[in-house]
C-alpha cells in the first residue's frame, strides 16, 4: 500500500530531511555487519524455531497507513488459537522506514511480521541475510510472477510476502463536474479525461473554466503517476548507477506536471497526507486525483459524509501502478515459524480480498484477480462504482514495472520536496538545480 506507496504509497509521505539522515544513518551501519551475518547469527534461527512451539505465542505485527488488517486479525487468531498478536502500526511509510532499518542495524526491537513498502523494498534486499526466507509449496505461484520476482534476493531466498498492488484509476467529485456543466457518469467522464496526460490536462483546463476548485490535489502527486510510468526513472538496471539528473524523460514529467498544476492553475497545492489535504475533503478541496485501489478506502475515511465521489476506468498513459507492499520476517524473531504462518494466512487470496472490500487494497495474487467476489466489488460511498471490477481492468492495462534500485526511495523524496517547493513559490529552475544537488550528494 503502499497501501502503497497506502505505500505507499506516495514516497512523498514525505521524510523531513532528518527522516532521510536517520535512515541513511542505519543503512550505512547495516553496510558495515552485512557481510559479516551468518543464516544463523541472529536471534529467532532454528533454535528460536524449535521453541516457539511450546506455549502461547504473542507475535508483534508492524504495518503502516491502512492495510486493512484490524478485523482479519481476530480471525487469524480464532484459527490460530495458540497465537495473539500485537498490531503496531505507523502512520506513514516514511515512519515505518526509519524504525524499520533503525532497528534492523540495532540488532534488537523489530516485529515478528514487518511490513516493506516496494519503495525501499530493494534497500532491504540488501540485507537479505537478515530475514527470513519465506519459500514455501504452500505459497508456490500464489503471486503475480513480477511481485514475487521484487521479493525475491540473489540466491533465490523468497523474503517478502506480497500483500497488495496498486493499479491506478482517477477519482473525482461527480457533483463537482454537474456544477460545473460538465459530464458527471463514470463513462462519460472517461471518455473525457482520455488515456493520456495531455487528455487529463485539457480536461482539467475545461473544468477549471467553469469552477473555481483546483482540478488535482498536487503536482507531487500527479508526478508519482507519471514517474511510475518509465521503465528506469532514476538507476540503471543493469548496474543501479544512478541516472536520474541526466534522464530527459526524468525533466519532460517535471516540466509537464508544473506547466499544468502551477503555470495552468490546476493544482490545490495540498501534499498529500499533510492535515491540509485530509481536511480538503470536507471542503470541496479539488475535483480528482490519481487513484490506486487502495487510495479509495483513504478518500472514504477522508471524505465521510460527502458525496459525488466516484471513480473513472480510465489512466493517463494507459495504465500505472502505484504502491504495493510485502510482509517480512526478520531473523530476529523468536518465533518464525508463527510469524511465517500469520504472513502467509494475512497474504492468502481469501484475505486479501477482504482488504480490499475494507480499505481498498487490490491484491496481487493470481487466484483473487479471478475470483467472483473481487470482480462483484462495489463502494456504496463512491456511487456504487464497480472497483472490483475496475481495478481489474486497470492492472490489465499495467505494462512497466519500473526498475526501482537502492536509491530510489531517496532521489524521490528529494524530488517531491522539490514540487513542494514549486508549490510553495520556488522558480522551477531553481527548485531542479537544488534537487541535482541533493542527488549528487548521495553518491
Amino acid at each position: 500500500m503502499t497501501r502503497s506507496t497506502r505505500s505507499g504509497a506516495l514516497t512523498g509521505r514525505r521524510a523531513s530531511a532528518r527522516s532521510i539522515a536517520l535512515a541513511t544513518i542505519a543503512v550505512g551501519a547495516l553496510a558495515l555487519t552485512a557481510c559479516s551475518s551468518g543464516s544463523g547469527d541472529t536471534a529467532g534461527g532454528a533454535d528460536a524455531s524449535a521453541t516457539s512451539a511450546s506455549g502461547p505465542v504473542t507475535l508483534t505485527l508492524a504495518t503502516f497507513n491502512q492495510f486493512g488488517y484490524e478485523e482479519l486479525i481476530p480471525e487469524f487468531e480464532k484459527a490460530y488459537p495458540n497465537i495473539k498478536v500485537t498490531h503496531k502500526k505507523a502512520a506513514t511509510s516514511n515512519e515505518a522506514r526509519d524504525n524499520f532499518f533503525t532497528r534492523l542495524s540495532a540488532g534488537s526491537g523489530m516485529a515478528d511480521v514487518e511490513a516493506v513498502e516496494v519503495d525501499w523494498l530493494p534497500e532491504m534486499l540488501q540485507y537479505s541475510d537478515k530475514f527470513n526466507d519465506l519459500n514455501s509449496a504452500d505459497v508456490a505461484g500464489r503471486w503475480l510472477d513480477w511481485k514475487a520476482k521484487a521479493a525475491t534476493d540473489a540466491n533465490g531466498a523468497l523474503i517478502g510476502y506480497g500483500t497488495d498492488s496498486g493499479p491506478e484509476a482517477i477519482c473525482y467529485r461527480s457533483d463537482l463536474f454537474k456544477a460545473a456543466g460538465l459530464p458527471s457518469d463514470r463513462e462519460s467522464v472517461a471518455k473525457l479525461f482520455g488515456n493520456t496526460w495531455d487528455s487529463y490536462f485539457a480536461a482539467g483546463k475545461q473544468f477549471a473554466a467553469k469552477s473555481k476548485v483546483p482540478f488535482f490535489d498536487s503536482i507531487g502527486a500527479t508526478y508519482q503517476g507519471m514517474v511510475n510510468q518509465l521503465e528506469a526513472a532514476y538507476e540503471n538496471p543493469a548496474d543501479d548507477a544512478i541516472t536520474a539528473t541526466d534522464n530527459p524523460e526524468v525533466k519532460k514529467v517535471y516540466d509537464a506536471v508544473i506547466q499544468a498544476g502551477i503555470t495552468d492553475g490546476l493544482s490545490a497545492k495540498l501534499q498529500q497526507w499533510g492535515d491540509d489535504w485530509t481536511a480538503s475533503f470536507q471542503k470541496d478541496g479539488f475535483a480528482t486525483m490519481l487513484c490506486p485501489g487502495w487510495m479509495v478506502g483513504v478518500i472514504e475515511g477522508n471524505a465521510k459524509g460527502v458525496k459525488g465521489w466516484d471513480v473513472a476506468n480510465t489512466f493517463p498513459g494507459g495504465g500505472g501502478n502505484w504502491g504495493g507492499s510485502y510482509l517480512t520476517v526478520p531473523k530476529q524473531s523468536a518465533h518464525p515459524k508463527e510469524a511465517q504462518q500469520l504472513a502467509a494466512w494475512l497474504t492468502a487470496p481469501e484475505q486479501q480480498i477482504k482488504a480490499f472490500k475494507k480499505v481498498g487494497a487490490f491484491p496481487s495474487q493470481v487466484e483473487a484477480l479471478s475470483s467472483p467476489d473481487l470482480l462483484s466489488v462495489k463502494v456504496a460511498a463512491f456511487n456504487d462504482a464497480p472497483t472490483g471490477q475496475i481495478f481489474a481492468d486497470r492492472a490489465k492495462a499495467v505494462t512497466i514495472a519500473p526498475f526501482k534500485g537502492t536509491h530510489y526511495f531517496a532521489i524521490n523524496d528529494a524530488m517531491q520536496q522539490a514540487l513542494t517547493r514549486v508549490e510553495q513559490g520556488s522558480s522551477p529552475q531553481e527548485s531542479w538545480e537544488k534537487w541535482v544537488n541533493d542527488v549528487k550528494a548521495l553518491g
